[in-house]
């Protein structure tokens, strides 16, 4: 009897850690499909075909057409399966017009702000929620995290501040799994020094294409030198780096990160490929 009671215990610990897994699927640009504790969620949907979009005004090689690059997997199979939608805010490169005709109205929508929620509802969709601190969906719990899409010199400019808006970070956590972190569009600032401090996330995923506007050195994401302080100040995270490769205004492309992560061995940083699955 006690040996069969060790083996149940021993193999109820064993479904359990099994199903404490989180699958990130990088689909293009910050587009996600993450699957967490039962609940899939696509992340930051921009859906349209290569050269759908003009360039971005006002950034640099704003001559190309966006994306830049296509999906390595269809749309509808990108679909399959999705619980709910993330909009770290909704920008086009985040919330493009392809993905507003696509996806199910009725798939819930989770965004930063009423005014993104009105926004989004007023493109038909019916159950749009803001995010806050522990906002629950089946067992998954989501908590806004802030940031700055640019620096404080562009912010100074009213013009600029209002093109950039606001553009959460999401942190994601569920009883018995890792605990994941989307830092979103933002530089590095006390906020995300905060988050990663609070909520010491197993997992950090970082828009690093370093994308940067017309005459202006600086960038409105992150790039190549923030993912090595990331591997500094959190160093036994997992790190992914994404948001290049798919956007006129990024400046650091993947294949440079992944030179970049081997050149300074940096350890347990993924740079994935279009439709790449990772586990954790």
């Amino acid at each position: 009897m006690k040996l069969k009671s060790t083996f149940t215990l021993m193999a109820a610990t064993f479904a359990t850690t099994a199903n404490a897994e989180i699958s990130y699927q990088h689909i293009r640009n910050a587009t996600a499909k993450i699957e967490m504790a039962d609940s899939t969620f696509l992340v930051d949907p921009y859906l349209a075909p290569k050269g759908s979009y003009a360039g971005f005004e006002g950034t640099i090689h704003s001559q190309k057409r966006n994306p830049l690059i296509d999906m390595a997997e269809p749309v509808e199979k990108i679909l399959q399966g999705i619980d709910a939608v993330i909009v770290t805010h909704t920008h086009a490169d985040h919330w493009d017009e392809y993905a507003q005709k696509v996806l199910p109205k009725n798939l819930p929508v989770f965004v930063q702000n009423a005014g993104d929620a009105q926004i989004i509802r007023s493109q038909g969709f019916k159950d749009v929620r803001v995010v806050g601190k522990n906002t629950e969906f089946n067992k998954v719990k989501l908590s806004k995290t802030g940031g700055q899409h640019g620096t404080d010199q562009m912010y100074s400019n009213p013009q600029f501040a209002e093109l950039a808006g606001e553009a959460m970070g999401v942190v994601m956590q569920a009883n018995g799994e890792k605990t994941l972190y989307i830092v979103g569009d933002t530089i590095w600032n006390y906020e995300v020094d905060f988050a990663l401090n609070h909520y010491k996330p197993d997992v950090i995923v970082m828009n690093t294409g370093y994308a940067q506007m017309e005459g202006n050195p600086d960038s409105i994401i992150m790039g190549k030198a923030d993912v090595a302080k990331a591997r500094q100040v959190a160093p036994n995270a997992n790190i992914i780096t994404v948001h290049m490769d798919a956007v006129n205004h990024a400046s650091v492309t993947s294949d440079e990160m992944r030179k970049f992560v081997k050149e300074n061995n940096l350890t347990k940083v993924a740079v994935p490929k279009e439709s790449e699955i990772l586990k954790y």
